[in-house]
């Protein structure tokens, strides 16, 4: 379902989120940095895989509302389309 702004969401694994993704997404909480998150429609406050993080200011605009993969490499979140 829908993550509302304002909301966070937290695991030590993958997270899914199955419609727009408006608030925080925070995936492998626990140091797992191969931990992903899936969403329907990135609109975050703020995404983060395993402490590394990034606010909506940062997130590239060509991945604004759509459906995309984010996963670590190299202490960077790599934002793809799915």
């Amino acid at each position: 379902a829908t993550v509302s702004a304002g909301a966070e969401i937290m695991a030590e694994g993958n997270i899914h989120v199955y419609g727009s993704l408006r608030g925080r997404a925070l995936a492998g909480v626990l140091g797992n940095v191969d931990s992903r998150i899936f969403c329907s429609d990135l609109q975050a406050e703020l995404i983060s895989i395993a402490g590394t993080y990034q606010l909506s200011d940062d997130i590239a605009k060509h991945a604004i509302h759509k459906p995309v993969q984010i996963s670590l490499d190299n202490q960077t979140l790599v934002i793809k389309d799915i």
